[in-house]
């Protein structure tokens, strides 16, 4: 299923992630304050964990068990006390990493799904 450790398709997902929303809030406003605030609200663990649940439905057999594979990675000891929420944004970060070496057609139709629900106010 996949060449690289789950943590390092994570390690890469967050990274295409946080490139994906910057593209995004940089039409929306000059304002490093207001870019820096947006952004931050749109890569934090919370909101990971629920653009996963809303992707869910569209997730095939072998995305939901790389998945679930990624939740039962180890936590690190720092972010225990919000195991469930890390746990849920580290497999979303997995599937974004997988997607994007894998499959970049998969992964742009995931950012057209995830562009409707994301809320970019300023």
């Amino acid at each position: 299923m996949e060449e690289m450790n789950l943590r390092n398709y994570a390690y890469l997902g967050d990274a295409v992630w946080e490139l994906f929303i910057r593209e995004k809030t940089t039409i929306l406003t000059n304002n490093a304050k207001k870019l820096h605030q947006i952004t931050t609200n749109l890569v934090k663990t919370s909101c990971q964990c629920e653009l996963l649940h809303y992707l869910e439905p569209n997730l095939t057999e072998e995305e939901l068990e790389l998945t679930r594979r990624a939740r039962n990675l180890p936590i690190p000891v720092g972010r225990r006390n919000i195991q469930t929420e890390y746990r849920q944004a580290t497999a979303f970060e997995a599937l974004i990493g997988w997607w994007h070496v894998n499959n970049k057609q998969r992964l742009q139709e995931i950012f057209q799904i995830l562009d409707s629900k994301l809320e970019l106010n300023i």
